[in-house]
């Protein structure tokens, strides 16, 4: 009897929907979870993306107006710094990067740099490359003088170019006198910045003793080592815009040439001729070097090519985790923004491209950057993308490079609540731009190259203009041809468009 009713409720039981092998009911999955922290990640997927929302702000017409006309001053300016001494080229090609030196744009040392906080000091921050000397005449391998630097750094004799080059910058270099009498000027960053910012100086204080109607105001310039810092007010909003003198190149180094010869990322997707188009010396020295005579290769260029090939979730993962840094390894300034996107390129090389594109894969992007920064601290080694003999953490102590590792890991332990904190510090910063907006007004101006006296309103099909470039191209970088003989004529170049 017992073992009928057994199959019995057996048979029950195999009727019941919830008990067949086959069953048709929806059984919900676990949420997904990052082993470390136990945080679930569709929560850390939701706050970068608040967190990108608040970064990237959208800019109304005005504010697009704002945007060129400190532009159109900045550019008016060094057109008025070559008149003085003709030492800058007449016709010249800037590179304008989104983003402050301090935001890790292009690979110089931030020890040195006053600390300046978005809303309290600023609401929009550049970089902007002024190439001092010019060297676009070659379409061979570049061979500098390394013998004196550690890797990524160079002198700059002046043998490279014209006597009346020479002449013009004599008062900016060092001399070497050799045994057999000849004499050799290398070009002196720390001269170089000395001029920049003598000259910046004279030509604002210039400007300033004849004040017209719509030009930005000059509330600070600072200079921050081998950096010229202004900060303008247009309007209602305040433009950072950290100057940096270079020597810029037509080609590609040959200390990088091996680079060339490896399997990236990028291939296929962009040539290589666009990669290579150029590169250019900062005025930055290594921990060992002479600061009066080194300088430090910069790709930069090759760089805003290179982000067109990245996704866009792992720029978001990419942003996010360096809010976390620059606020977390701010002091000592051991750890920069710029090794991030040197680890950042790493992984596109070393990850598929299908992994890479996933759309909620943002948190694993983040999770994995901060790791990779945690696995460089330790090891005390991040090497640069594109001459990876150079290890850009070597200078560290062990003390140091622990102290940041101990630091990181806090973070990776609860990214969830540091992320929350960085939502907090974006939010806190459009707050107090908006009150600052509110309390100086904003008002429509024209550009500062044009009639103070005259009535003319903003070209509406130029602000409109000047939003979708903004809107369209977050985080993309500006080549700007202009001749100081006619600043009235900027042409732009953002990638590969012209404007």
């Amino acid at each position: 009897m017992a073992a009928p009713a057994l199959s019995s409720r057996a048979g029950s039981a195999g009727n019941s929907p919830t008990a067949t092998p086959n069953s048709t009911k929806h059984v919900p999955q676990p949420p997904e979870l990052d082993f470390r922290s136990g945080t679930r990640i569709e929560e850390l997927n939701r706050l970068i993306t608040e967190f990108s929302k608040h970064e990237q702000r959208e800019y109304d017409d005005q504010r697009a107006l704002e945007i060129h006309t400190a532009k159109d001053f900045i550019f008016s300016m060094l057109g008025m710094v070559q008149k003085l001494d003709q030492k800058l080229p007449v016709a010249n090609e800037y590179l304008l990067l989104s983003g402050g030196v301090r935001e890790g744009v292009v690979d110089m040392d931030l020890d040195e740099l006053t600390v300046y906080a978005r809303g309290a000091d600023y609401d929009m921050d550049f970089t902007l490359l002024v190439p001092a000397l010019k060297l676009h005449d070659r379409n061979q391998p570049v061979t500098l003088d390394m013998r004196h630097s550690a890797l990524c750094h160079s002198w700059l004799s002046l043998r490279l170019f014209d006597e009346g080059t020479i002449n013009k910058w004599k008062d900016c270099c060092t001399v070497v006198d050799h045994v057999n009498g000849a004499t050799n000027y290398f070009f002196s960053p720390t001269l170089v910045a000395d001029w920049f910012y003598e000259s910046i100086s004279m030509v604002l204080a210039e400007i300033q003793k004849k004040p017209q109607r719509g030009v930005p105001r000059v509330e600070k310039v600072e200079r921050n080592a081998t950096v010229i810092s202004i900060i303008l007010g247009v309007g209602g909003s305040r433009m950072l815009y950290d100057v940096v003198p270079v020597v810029s190149f037509k080609g590609w180094p040959a200390v990088a040439q091996s680079w060339l010869m490896e399997n990236h990322f990028w291939d296929g997707k962009i040539t290589e001729e666009e990669v290579i188009s150029g590169f250019y010396l900062l005025p930055a020295c290594s921990s060992t070097g002479q600061k009066e005579n080194e300088w430090r290769l910069s790709f930069a260029r090759s760089e805003v090519q290179l982000k067109k090939c990245i996704s866009a979730s792992l720029m978001q993962a990419y942003q996010a985790c360096k809010a976390l840094i620059i606020k977390l390894l701010s002091r000592p300034k051991a750890i920069s923004p710029y090794h991030l996107r040197s680890l950042m390129l790493w992984a596109c090389d070393r990850l598929p491209h299908t992994y890479l594109a996933q759309e909620d894969y943002a948190a694993h992007f983040l999770l994995g950057l901060i790791d990779d920064l945690q696995h460089c601290l330790v090891n005390k080694t991040c090497p640069n993308y594109f001459i990876p003999q150079c290890n850009m953490l070597e200078h560290l102590s062990d003390d140091t490079a622990m102290l940041h590792a101990r630091k990181l890991s806090s973070v990776r332990s609860d990214p969830a609540e540091h992320l929350r904190s960085a939502i907090e510090h974006a939010k806190a910063a459009s707050r107090l731009t908006l009150e600052l907006q509110w309390r100086g007004g904003s008002s429509n101006l024209p550009s500062p190259l044009s009639d103070p006296g005259g009535d003319q309103q903003p070209d509406d099909r130029l602000a409109k203009k000047l939003q979708q470039l903004v809107t369209e191209n977050p985080g993309k970088s500006i080549s700007v041809f202009i001749n100081p003989d006619d600043v009235t004529r900027p042409h732009f170049r953002i990638d590969d468009k012209f404007f």
